[in-house]
């Protein structure tokens, strides 16, 4: 069913028109790849391509000739950064989806053109007088594919240099590119097309990669065996180009995004250009921070988790410049998750973790932003509006208050101030040479702040947790937020496992402990939450005492989930493999996440197997044996190490039944028995041979039961039968509904067999050429032919768009009329976008433009009447 000129103003409704175009010519859909790549040159997924590359580079052959996916993108950090400029821009996102076609080896130049311009043209109504291409200046054979097959007049075709040239790196695939550009008019700055008008006014919406030859080292190129496509059209920006409006902004998914930010700021968009800004980065880092969250990617100090942490520090930062007081990330997950989570399952499966995280997440920071403005407002406020802010304000920033370099520079550069950068740099120099002095002349001081000097004078964290859920413990470091004991039973989250919570009691008072963390090499980090009482001090001081207890309850459900997890690594490949190998994984209190190798999905036979497995060793209920020992007695016990760990020379081995002996340092029950039942509840791809399972343990599964057995409980109500029964109740009831649809489409038939005579009464020439309403497709033929059969009547042509959606035409000619009935709606065909096997005496067609039935019979008729 073609989409509406309503739903292509929504995003929902571009995203399914382009899927469907490209399905209905020949493309197989995959689903969006993860934001995490499988390509160690690249943060993040930055384009629709990336999860294709190892099928354009020959490393894996393509399962299918030609694809078509609506990907999710993230460019922040790394080459591919467009961070600072949103919000300040009409187009700059940090997380943005990417649609294209793809094939690989399939078709090339002259059908990628074609494509793309059906689709502006046709499908979106794109006015085919305000679109522009540009070709690579060498491209011949690409101008003549636009200009005499696509049929683009000349002076709208302009060639660029490099711009329309692509290559994935300095050797490789590369190729000649040719883009379509919008002209949003005269009101938006300079004409003279893509290569001379005004950025503002010529906007590019899809580009069209032509892979066409291999780059070798030493600067030659050859052409490649089997030329690829590769297109990109970005999907907020031709919203925006859809629904002429000016900026991405204004699209629907924001348009809704920002009505929440306005509601939960008290402020309106559009109130101000200062505090539109605020809001436009809000909605951004909004959603690139729920989906990347959603894709695995967790707030650290290190690589694309840093740039996650930066996303979500500058859009609190951006909330607290808008007046809001309280957490705001958690209610825009929410909000995220209800705009595109029918688009993305992935969302809602993972809302609540996603949510969890961002909660933790911005109440950490919201400490140190209260702390860290207060300070440096009154280092600027004594500033000229040209001055520089001292190096060794931002320093004291970033080393006693955790305040980031980049917040400090993003808010001087808001008044028009720069940053000392080289006494910055010269204050930490200098705070490095003191530290290692004060360690070698005076052995150090925790209070000092210094973590190394802790680690060298007292040795790595004594973790207890595994035998004992609260201990006494001594303070050896206690500032910001963070406090390091001598001994803990808080495990710091690693090897996929979470940290945690729990409480540090003093004679001071008690401190709750949001999450424990691993600094350097084995010091256990105690994330604590400060006292609200404007002071955020902490009241633990270096050598107190205090009594540490963990969240048994919480740390039970982890032991549960971190011991499935192994059952299931194990279960996987007894099922499907020992190619079958760990690939990443997160165990919470509230589900387990599993990341494999695997070339393809499970089926649901698989599943249960797997499922089938892991339990049978639950009721088994043998004995856990978590000990040390060396790696190389680790590895001649056959123990599989996991991904992601780091390993000594001692290790220690989990045996979890017969089946599974594994590398790892986590906590895990004493017996399998105490995990109760272990239930899968997704399965999907990750990337390119990575697959990804979750489950839950415990008392989740029952939970979830339940939740099913309600669900069935109300499906046997609506159908009028015992639960027992509601398989053949709604079979029963889809029967019915089955035979009073073919009764009716009987009566349909019948009453329109009835018009036969009524028809061939209206014949012209012997021709009946009639537009049909309320019939189906066999009803259309059947007439046709009954009209044929009147006396007088040389041919009939009928055409219907039956119920079903699409158009239908049927030609029926007599014997010995002289006609062809296929060369009667050859044309015809055409126009309503499809077409039928053709038969001199009986064609039947069918199409996709009910809409051009008139247009198209009175084709047919011309035929007719000329032959």
């Amino acid at each position: 069913m073609s989409a509406t000129p309503e739903t292509l103003l929504t995003a929902a409704g571009v995203r399914r028109a382009f899927v469907d175009f490209f399905t209905d010519n020949g493309h197989y859909h995959e689903a969006s790849g993860s934001l995490i790549p499988h390509d160690p040159t690249l943060l993040f997924t930055v384009a629709g391509m990336v999860p294709f590359k190892p099928y354009f580079v020959g490393e894996q052959p393509a399962p299918w000739p030609r694809a078509v996916t609506v990907q999710k993108c993230v460019r922040a950090g790394g080459k591919h950064n467009d961070l600072d400029e949103v919000g300040r821009t009409s187009r700059h996102l940090t997380f943005f989806e990417m649609m294209g076609n793809f094939s690989f080896g399939d078709y090339f130049k002259s059908q990628a053109c074609a494509f793309a311009w059906e689709f502006v043209t046709d499908r979106l109504g794109l006015d085919p007088e305000r679109l522009w291409i540009t070709v690579h200046v060498s491209d011949d054979e690409a101008e003549a594919i636009w200009r005499d097959e696509v049929g683009v007049p000349i002076e709208r075709i302009q060639r660029l240099g490099e711009d329309n040239y692509w290559r994935m790196a300095d050797t490789g695939p590369c190729g000649p590119c040719s883009e379509i550009f919008w002209d949003k008019g005269p009101a938006f700055g300079a004409d003279g097309g893509p290569a001379h008008g005004d950025d503002e006014r010529f906007i590019e919406i899809w580009n069209l990669v032509f892979m066409q030859f291999e780059q070798h080292d030493d600067g030659s190129m050859t052409e490649l065996p089997a030329p690829s496509i590769d297109t990109g059209a970005g999907l907020e920006r031709i919203l925006s180009v859809l629904g002429g409006v000016d900026s991405v902004w204004e699209t629907d998914e924001f348009c809704r995004l920002l009505a929440r930010i306005g509601e939960l700021s008290g402020i309106t968009h559009g109130s101000g250009d200062r505090t539109d800004v605020s809001q436009r980065i809000l909605a951004d880092h909004a959603r690139s921070s729920t989906f990347l969250i959603s894709d695995g990617v967790f707030p650290s100090n290190e690589d694309r988790g840093y740039v996650l942490r930066r996303i979500i520090r500058r859009a609190v930062r951006h909330a607290w410049l808008l007046g809001v007081e309280d957490q705001v990330m958690p209610e825009l997950v929410d909000a995220v998750v209800e705009i595109m989570g029918p688009d993305y399952p992935e969302l809602v499966r993972n809302h609540a973790f996603v949510r969890d995280v961002l909660d933790r997440e911005e109440r950490r920071f919201r400490e140190t932003l209260r702390t860290g403005s207060v300070i440096l407002d009154e280092a600027l406020d004594g500033l000229a509006d040209d001055g520089r802010l001292d190096g060794d304000v931002a320093f004291k920033l970033h080393d006693t208050y955790g305040f980031p370099l980049e917040l400090t520079e993003e808010i001087t550069a808001e008044r028009g101030i720069g940053v000392d950068l080289e006494g910055f740099r010269a204050a930490m120099a200098d705070q490095q040479n003191r530290a290692r002095a004060a360690r070698k002349n005076a052995g150090g001081s925790a209070a000092a702040g210094d973590l190394r000097a802790v680690l060298e004078d007292h040795g790595a964290t004594a973790f207890v947790g595994r035998d004992v859920d609260e201990a006494t413990a001594t303070v050896l470091y206690a500032e910001g937020d963070v406090v390091v004991l001598d001994r803990t039973p808080f495990y710091a989250e690693s090897g996929g496992q979470v940290g945690d919570t729990g409480t540090l009691t003093s004679d001071s008072g008690t401190l709750q402990v949001l999450d424990t963390t691993l600094a350097l090499d084995g010091l256990h980090q105690h994330h604590v939450q400060l006292p609200d009482d404007g002071q955020a001090e902490m009241s633990l001081t270096v050598g107190q005492q205090v009594r540490a207890v963990i969240d048994v309850d919480r740390r039970t459900a982890i032991r549960r989930n971190h011991t499935g997890t192994h059952l299931l690594h194990s279960a996987l490949r007894r099922v499907l493999g020992d190619h079958v190998k760990q690939q990443g994984s997160h165990v919470g209190p509230d589900r387990l996440r599993f990341d494999f190798s695997h070339f393809e999905a499970l089926t649901a036979e698989q599943v249960t197997a797997v499922e089938d497995l892991a339990n049978a060793d639950i009721l088994a209920n043998p004995s856990c044996n978590h000990y040390e020992t060396s790696k190389d007695e680790a590895e001649e016990a056959g123990a599989i190490a996991f991904f992601g760990d780091k390993y000594g020379d001692t290790v220690r081995v989990l045996e979890a039944g017969p089946h599974s002996t594994e590398l790892c340092g986590g906590t895990h029950v004493w017996a399998l028995g105490d995990i109760g039942p272990i239930r899968i509840v997704a399965e999907g791809s990750i990337g390119s041979n990575i697959r990804r399972i979750e489950a839950l343990t415990g008392t989740a599964p029952i939970d979830r039961l339940r939740a099913v057995e309600m669900v069935l409980d109300q499906a046997a109500e609506l159908v009028g039968v015992p639960v027992d029964d509601v398989l053949d109740g709604i079979e029963k009831r889809l029967a019915e509904a089955r035979t009073l649809r073919g009764e009716l489409a009987a009566l349909r038939t019948s009453a329109a067999l009835g018009r036969a005579d009524e028809l061939a009464e209206s014949a012209e020439d012997g021709l009946v050429v009639a537009l049909i309403d309320g019939i189906d497709r066999d009803g259309l033929r059947q007439l046709a032919m009954a009209v044929r059969d009147r006396d007088g009547v040389r041919a009939a042509v009928l055409g219907a768009a039956p119920e079903g959606g699409g158009a239908a035409l049927v030609a029926a000619v007599a014997p010995g009329s002289g006609l062809d009935a296929g060369a009667l709606v050859a044309d015809a065909a055409r126009t309503i976008g499809g077409g039928g096997r053709s038969n001199p005496e009986v064609t039947a067609v069918g199409g996709k433009a009910p809409e051009r039935l008139a247009e198209a019979l009175e084709q047919a008729r011309a035929a007719a009447q000329a032959g």
